[in-house]
């Protein structure tokens, strides 16, 4: 082979690695041109604090005809895991890696990503020959496009957002310019723009693609246009918490979603009977906002799948959809004066760019929809999002960690509206995109040598066959460490040492603890958790 020429040398800065890398790309030239077939387009769609039972095909009332027809077309998984918070679940999707191992510690969860031990999905597949493009949430101090994204829209995400509106110290971004909002600007809406336009880009090229479209809704605050948050106002007005929660349990119990033995997981004592509600109007309100917001996601993956099929391209595209964590718990049971750090004897006019003010709190006389209001759902929402699950956002119990995983590729899912039981995690995800782009995995990459792949690729689940199972998935998340074993499952507070144990095929609500039974499971798996988290955290 003759020595690379200086402009390749200059793209490496003369790395000691920089030959690993070209010796890298060989093999994927390698590999390409030994296909027969063009190699897959993928999207990946993500929401934000998205619930297990949120949408119609997992047993919800908010109408999603969008993402139940990828159901319909496609595959959903039952026991698929996340990470239980957003930022460490973003970091094992987009490695393949534990998040512990890039930086993310359990108990400080949005630590920022190291990139010196791991590589990107998009890095991989842009160097193979994929357009690599990206909308929405980037939580890192690098921009996309500096991690493998050759296109990027979204901001620089920070806890506090607006969805109508810039707000200070969270910029947004097109590619590496940063850019002025509209004046019309939904942040929904614009995502879903967005990932359509860089789409239909990307279909004129004779190239495959990789679109991420990492959403924010239905993230607080709750924010959503008057004329969709009409459409549900009615429905959660006539029925309440306790109701919604019983009809989606039914619902699933009666599509197979979940096994017949299974109980509905117990209410948190904290939440008051619906017909006990002195707000009724209020509460009804903040879940109206809240399905408008889900709804407008349905509505831009309606776009998505609407430009595949004008481009007859949806045939040989993975689409996959899932969540970041479980449903989040923040905005209280009763009215308030003040939260998120908005109080009614500040001005509250220093959060936004343009200066107006936001009003504090949220109550019937401040209901939580309008651009000047900053508001979430409460916990009682909460518990009805994850149906039938227990726990929410930040924990480690199933309601925590369990996500909608739904994926359609007509060309290799071909068992329409199918349901599979086995487990899955965010970590196979990179794994899964590598093997269906007939891309290896490196051992030296730009200067870095990354740690070897955690995930299993789910190839084998979408044809249909039984994959070999992960032996252990462990969690260490901000409430809880857990580790999942076969059918077992133990869980423990970060802050106490007594572990309880859970049979998740015949319990996967995690009602009846089996720890004095089965002492001699609890102290294995206890000790396979312990050699997990020894190898994974970085100090």
């Amino acid at each position: 082979m003759q020595a690379p020429d200086s402009t390749v040398e200059s793209q490496f800065n003369m790395n000691p690695w920089g030959w690993a890398t070209i010796f890298y790309l060989l093999s994927v030239s390698t590999v390409s041109a030994q296909e027969t077939k063009p190699r897959p387009n993928i999207i990946l769609v993500m929401a934000d604090d998205l619930g297990w039972s949120d949408i119609g095909c997992y047993g919800g009332e908010i109408n999603t005809p969008h993402i139940d027809s990828l159901a319909q077309e496609g595959l959903r998984f039952t026991q698929f895991y996340n990470n239980a918070i957003c930022g460490p679940t973003r970091a094992s999707l987009l490695t393949g890696l534990y998040c512990q191992q890039v930086g993310h510690r359990g108990d400080r969860w949005n630590e920022p990503k190291d990139f010196s031990k791991c590589v990107t999905i998009a890095e991989l597949l842009q160097l193979s020959g994929y357009q690599t493009m990206m909308v929405g949430k980037w939580q890192g101090r690098d921009l996309a496009v500096d991690r493998g994204f050759q296109h990027f829209f979204g901001p620089m995400c920070q806890a506090k957002i607006s969805y109508f509106h810039e707000v200070e110290n969270n910029p947004y971004y097109l590619n590496r310019k940063r850019i002025t909002l509209p004046a019309d600007f939904y942040l929904t809406d614009t995502i879903n723009d967005y990932a359509v336009r860089f789409l239909k880009q990307s279909l004129t090229e004779k190239k495959p693609f990789f679109l991420y479209v990492a959403h924010i809704a239905p993230h607080w605050p709750l924010h959503a246009r008057e004329k969709v948050i009409s459409d549900f106002r009615t429905r959660y007005q006539r029925s309440g918490w306790d109701q919604v929660r019983a009809q989606r349990f039914l619902r699933q119990r009666e599509s197979e979603l979940i096994p017949e033995q299974w109980k509905l997981s117990p209410k948190p004592a904290a939440i008051p009977a619906w017909e006990h509600q002195d707000h009724q109007h209020w509460q009804a309100e903040r879940m109206s906002v809240y399905a408008a917001q889900v709804s407008a996601i349905d509505h831009g993956l309606g776009q998505i799948i609407q430009t595949l099929k004008e481009a007859n391209a949806a045939q040989n595209t993975l689409l996959i959809f899932l969540s970041d964590n479980g449903a989040a718990p923040d905005g209280g049971l009763t009215p308030s004066q003040s939260g998120f750090g908005f109080k009614p004897d500040s001005t509250n006019t220093n959060w936004r760019k343009d200066g107006v003010a936001i009003r504090p709190g949220s109550s019937s006389n401040n209901p939580p929809g309008p651009h000047d209001t900053f508001a979430a759902y409460g916990l009682a929402w909460a518990n009805v999002s994850n149906t039938p699950l227990r726990g929410t956002k930040l924990e480690a119990y199933e309601g925590g960690i369990r996500t909608p995983l739904i994926v359609r590729w007509p060309a290799v899912i071909r068992e329409r509206g199918g349901i599979t039981r086995q487990p899955g995690h965010v970590i196979d995800l990179m794994a899964t995109c590598l093997e269906i782009a007939s891309v290896p995995y490196p051992t030296h990459f730009q200067g870095r040598i990354p740690l070897a792949l955690e995930g299993k690729s789910l190839l084998p689940v979408f044809q249909g066959h039984q994959r070999e199972p992960h032996k252990a998935l462990c969690w260490d998340v901000p409430r809880h460490q857990a580790i999942r074993m076969g059918s077992w499952k133990a869980i423990r507070p970060r802050s106490k040492q007594d572990w309880q144990l859970f049979n998740l095929d015949q319990d996967g609500t995690e009602t009846t603890d089996l720890s004095a039974q089965e002492p001699e499971r609890v102290k294995i798996m206890s000790t396979e958790f312990a050699r997990w988290y020894t190898r994974v955290t970085i100090n």
